[in-house]
């Protein structure tokens, strides 16, 4: 039955606005609007429902990983951008933020309303 839907992910934000700013235009994903929610085309033909949610909290896990052909590259282009990479204890991280050795490197950063997102090497 649910093998052939057009299925989607989504999260929660406490700002609208502030999450529209970040993802459309510090990120540069393609974004619509509709009943007070947001919806990020991914590339790869991807959509993901982000909504308002008054008493929201981050969540504590990555909710949106964005393969990249260069993660240095990818980590430069953010920062210059305004976005902080996180850095964790015992995670072994470069200066960047970027963590090695555990699969493909990856470096984490928050949205505005402190969700989890990350840039991976492909």
């Amino acid at each position: 039955m649910l093998t052939e839907t057009d299925a989607f992910s989504g999260f929660s934000v406490d700002d609208i606005p502030a999450a529209k700013e970040f993802y459309g235009t510090t990120l540069g994903l393609r974004l619509s609007a509709a009943n007070g929610m947001l919806t990020l085309h991914l590339g790869g033909g991807g959509n993901v429902l982000v909504y308002p949610k008054p008493n929201h909290a981050p969540a504590t896990f990555t909710v949106l990983n964005f393969p990249v052909a260069d993660i240095e590259s990818a980590v430069d282009e953010l920062v210059a951008k305004g976005v902080r990479f996180e850095h964790y204890e015992n995670e072994n991280q470069d200066e960047r933020g970027v963590m090695r050795g555990f699969g493909p490197p990856i470096a984490w950063f928050t949205d505005p309303a402190g969700n989890i997102l990350s840039v991976l090497q492909r």
